[in-house]
């Protein structure tokens, strides 16, 4: 397993509340890995670690590393700009800009100079392409986004957020508002660019979690109990409270 991102003894507080206790775990390059584990857990709050939006919270206190590639994401070297960059997210419900199809998906081409002119068009409808919603809104690119059904709304966030080119893509929870079909066009889309791109996922259902992850980390209060090989886990977890979790008598 070559390893993507590394978490060591990562600390986060919140006014003064332990939201994670010394977590250390690695996610692997080129695979699905989900977080799992109950309500509270943590879950989200290692998600976002890993392109520091925890810093935009004033009553966060963050200690230990997180590493992308080798290197430290948190150093003060680093600029947090590129870190999310390089970090696309999908957070629960999707967050169209008040702008055109289009637009969405050009701003950030045009926000990091990545693209010009006609090449903007092109990369639009490549990235539109690969979120699986070019051939639903071709003919209407100068439509609000606000238009588009939630679940496409999801799959356009989606395509501006594999605009700028991330290494990595974070799903908290990117179907739980979704209908079943939309979920499915989702989870078909993470699927296909684990080929491309380590995805790393945030779900509150097991199921999902059996359907798509490689790898899988299950976390209880703050802690991680257990990673591994998906099937490995479902199938022979190693700690009790996996075990009741995986069975229902928790979570």
């Amino acid at each position: 397993m070559q390893p993507h991102i590394q978490v060591q003894n990562l600390k986060v507080t919140y006014s003064g509340q332990a939201a994670l206790k010394d977590v250390s775990v690695e996610i692997p390059k080129g695979q699905i890995t989900a977080i799992m584990g109950p309500s509270g857990c943590g879950k989200t709050t290692l998600l976002k670690s890993m392109n520091r939006l925890l810093e935009l919270s004033d009553e966060v206190k963050i200690t230990g590393r997180v590493l992308i590639d080798g290197f430290d994401i948190y150093d003060p070297a680093v600029d947090a700009t590129e870190v999310r960059k390089k970090t696309g997210l999908l957070a629960q419900r999707p967050f169209p800009l008040p702008m055109s199809i289009r637009d969405n998906v050009a701003y950030g081409l045009k926000l990091h100079r990545m693209k010009q002119g006609k090449e903007i068009d092109r990369a639009v409808q490549h990235y539109l392409e690969m979120a699986g919603l070019w051939d639903e809104v071709k003919d209407r690119l100068k439509s609000p986004a606000a238009r588009l059904s939630i679940g496409q709304q999801q799959r356009l966030c989606l395509a501006r957020g594999l605009a700028v080119e991330p290494e990595i893509i974070l799903g908290d929870e990117p179907t739980s508002a979704l209908d079943p079909i939309s979920a499915q066009h989702i989870e078909a889309r993470l699927h296909e660019l684990k080929e491309k791109y380590t995805v790393v996922l945030v779900t509150h259902t097991l199921r999902q979690a059996r359907r798509l992850a490689d790898y899988v980390i299950f976390m209880y209060l703050g802690e991680v109990v257990e990673a591994g090989i998906a099937r490995e886990v479902f199938a022979h977890p190693q700690e009790a409270r996996t075990k009741e979790f995986i069975e229902g008598a928790i979570g």
